[in-house]
């Protein structure tokens, strides 16, 4: 008798459990609201066996708990659903990200993305390649040049569908601008900067219209970095001088090419992109193709 009993009583907590409704819930773990940045999403939902998240900007994933990479300021609501069987809990909280204090340039690449801070310091560099990026200048274009632990170079607009071989580097949009140097902006890895012709035909240094370049770079020694300050007349900041003894950089380059930007993300990318396997041209033998970029403001 009383093993029948407790087998009733099983079969009835078993029958309840599977009538329970699944309860959906989540917090979000992240605590930086501005953009670009990325969010991580941690599940509390209760009896569900499935998973559905709306990131509120066109994204969605079945992952359990989730991270989501927000690239513009704005409103958004995230909501999960939690699943089981036929019976849906749904879960919102809204997210408001707020516009960084700078410009920021989010670059797609066929490597990955990258995330450019513009620098107020040098305003024509700064609207020149907003109002580029804005027109769409830069889709579809390779970074024709690439030199490892020196640097990438991009935005020659005669690369776009470019065939094996095709010499580039010498397009643009047919002007140039003025020359923009600034002591803080210097050439640690990451930095963002123009291309230009050379001193001989261009003494001024005015820098290209479109064409720029990230610098990669190589770790430098303290002396090094001596002997450039003595040479350009530069003292660099303690913080400089540590992304040149352990990231790199080409400080041979300051107060001779404009810099206007710095990589604040993708540098994972970068090093990939400079890594490529290239011809002798330096062009990666693989093109490293610019998808599609936008001004975050």
């Amino acid at each position: 008798m009383n093993k029948t009993l407790g087998l009733g009583v099983l079969a009835i907590l078993l029958l309840a459990s599977a009538c329970q409704k699944p309860m959906a819930s989540f917090l979000i773990e992240s605590e930086d609201r501005k953009a670009p940045t990325m969010l991580a999403f941690n599940n509390k939902s209760e009896n569900a066996d499935s998973y559905e998240w709306d990131f509120g900007d066109g994204t969605t994933s079945s992952s359990f708990n989730a991270e989501h990479q927000y690239s513009h300021s704005g409103r958004y609501i995230v909501t999960l659903k939690a699943m089981k069987g036929s019976k849906v809990s749904t879960s919102q909280q809204e997210i408001i990200l707020e516009a960084p204090n700078d410009c920021h340039i989010l670059m797609e690449t066929s490597m990955g993305n990258m995330t450019f801070r513009l620098s107020d310091a040098t305003p024509q560099h700064r609207d020149n390649f907003i109002k580029l990026t804005k027109e769409g200048f830069y889709e579809g274009l390779i970074f024709h040049r690439v030199i490892q632990g020196f640097m990438a170079q991009g935005g020659d607009p005669n690369s776009k569908n470019a065939k094996p071989g095709k010499s580039l580097g010498s397009g643009g949009p047919g002007y140039t601008i003025p020359a923009e140097f600034v002591d803080s902006l210097v050439h640690i890895k990451g930095a963002l900067a123009a291309a230009r012709l050379g001193d001989g035909a261009n003494p001024e240094k005015n820098s290209s219209g479109s064409q720029f370049y990230v610098v990669h770079g190589k770790p430098m020694d303290e002396g090094s970095i001596k002997q450039m300050e003595a040479r350009l007349g530069i003292s660099y900041t303690d913080a400089q001088k540590t992304v040149l003894t352990e990231q790199g950089g080409t400080p041979f380059l300051d107060k001779n090419y404009t810099v206007y930007g710095q990589l604040v993300k993708g540098f994972d990318v970068l090093d990939a992109i400079c890594n490529s396997k290239t011809d002798n041209r330096d062009r990666p033998s693989t093109d490293v193709i610019i998808l599609k970029m936008s001004v975050i403001q």
